[in-house]
C-alpha cells in the first residue's frame, strides 16, 4: 500500500533557520577574534540545554567580554555575526546576565520565529556536546576548543573531535484501512500516545531501521516494497544530540504485539476515533514542536487543536 499524494513536510518547527552557518569562517582565527569584539556582533546565552528568552524571543546581547566560552553560530543577511555563550554555571563570579527566563526547545521552540529557532537549536546542540565531551574519547587527554567552538583538539594525541549527531527514525504507520498506529511508552502518563521511533543502528539504513523498530516495538510488519516506507522530512532534536528522520510506513501485517518494555500499549486509530479520543481526554498527542505531531497531522489531513497536546513539562519526540 502507498499514499498517492505524499509530499515532504515543510513546516517542521526545529528545522527552520534564517542564518548562514558560515562554516568557512570557523577556522579563520583572526576573523573570529575580530567578530567577537565587533560592537555589531550579537550573542545568545545557553545553559544546560536551555536558552535565555524574553517573552517569545531569544535574548540577544552585544559583545560579551566576560569569562565564558563562545561558539560561532553564523552570519545574518546584513553580515552580523552571531555567537552563543556557554554558561556552565550561573553562579560564576563576575557573570552579569541580562534579564530573561531559561527555557528549553520543548517549551519555547514552537513560539520562536525562524531566525531564533535556528539560532537556539544550534546553540543548544553545541552546548550539550560541549558539556559531555571535555576529554578526548580516544585517550582521555585534555581537549582545546578549535574552529570557533565547532571542534576539540586533544593536546595528547592531536586528534580532532567534532559534534556528534545520532540519527533516529520516527514513523507513523498506516494500515490497509488507512488507520494510524500510535503507542505509549512505559515511562509516559496513561493518556500519552505518539508515533514509534528508534535509533539507527551501526551499518543500517534508515529505511531498514523503520522496519526493524516498528516490528520490535509493536509486532507490526511493514510491507517489503520501497514505496511502503516514505521519507517525509527531518529536524534536529538535541536531547541531547538526535536528528529525527520522519516517515510514513504502510503495514503488511497489522497484528499488534508490543514489546512490553519500551512500548506497553499500541492501537490503531481511524481519524474519527482519534478525534473522539482526544476530545474526551482519553488520548493526548505530542506537542507542535515535535516531528511526531507533524507526521500525525500529515496523515489526519489538517492541523490539530492545541488542547489535544500533552503538557510540555516532560520529554516528547
Amino acid at each position: 500500500m502507498s499514499d498517492p499524494q505524499w509530499w515532504l513536510l515543510d513546516d517542521l518547527v526545529l528545522a527552520r533557520s534564517a542564518i548562514d552557518r558560515a562554516a568557512a569562517r570557523r577556522s579563520d582565527e583572526a576573523w573570529v577574534s575580530e567578530a567577537i569584539a565587533d560592537p555589531s556582533s550579537r550573542f545568545v546565552h545557553v545553559h544546560h540545554g536551555s536558552a535565555l528568552l524574553e517573552e517569545n524571543n531569544l535574548v540577544v546581547t552585544g559583545p560579551w567580554s566576560q569569562a565564558a566560552p563562545t561558539t560561532l553560530l553564523g552570519i545574518d543577511a546584513d553580515g552580523v555575526a552571531y555567537f552563543c555563550v556557554h554558561h556552565d554555571s550561573l553562579d560564576a563570579s563576575g557573570v552579569d546576565l541580562p534579564d530573561g527566563r531559561w527555557a528549553d526547545l520543548r517549551m519555547a521552540g514552537s513560539d520562536l520565529d525562524a531566525m531564533d529557532a535556528g539560532l537556539m537549536v544550534t546553540a543548544v546542540a553545541l552546548d550539550n556536546w560541549s558539556r559531555t565531551h571535555r576529554h578526548c574519547p580516544r585517550c582521555g587527554g585534555e581537549v582545546m576548543w578549535r574552529e570557533a567552538g565547532w571542534s576539540r583538539r586533544c593536546e595528547s594525541d592531536e586528534m580532532s573531535h567534532f559534534p556528534r549527531t545520532d540519527p533516529a527514525v520516527i514513523v507513523l504507520v498506516r494500515d490497509a484501512q488507512d488507520r494510524a498506529l500510535l503507542g505509549r511508552q512505559a515511562r509516559w502518563e496513561p493518556t500519552w500516545y505518539s508515533t514509534l521511533a528508534g535509533f539507527v543502528e551501526a551499518g543500517e539504513s534508515a529505511e531498514a531501521a523503520v522496519r526493524r523498530e516498528v516490528e520490535e516495538e509493536s509486532g507490526v510488519r511493514i510491507g517489503a516494497a520501497a514505496s511502503d516506507v516514505q521519507y517525509l522530512g527531518s529536524q534536529p532534536w538535541p536531547f541531547p544530540a538526535s536528528l529525527m528522520l520522519g516517515y510514513h510506513a504502510f503495514a503488511e501485517d497489522s497484528s499488534i504485539k508490543v514489546d512490553g518494555e519500551e512500548i506497553v500499549h499500541a492501537r490503531w486509530f481511524s481519524r474519527d476515533e482519534l478525534a473522539a479520543a482526544c476530545e474526551s481526554g482519553e488520548i493526548s498527542l505530542p506537542p507542535q514542536v515535535s516531528i511526531a505531531r507533524k507526521l500525525i497531522e500529515r496523515w489526519f489531513g489538517a492541523p490539530l487543536p492545541g488542547d489535544w497536546s500533552r503538557p510540555l513539562t516532560r520529554p516528547s519526540r
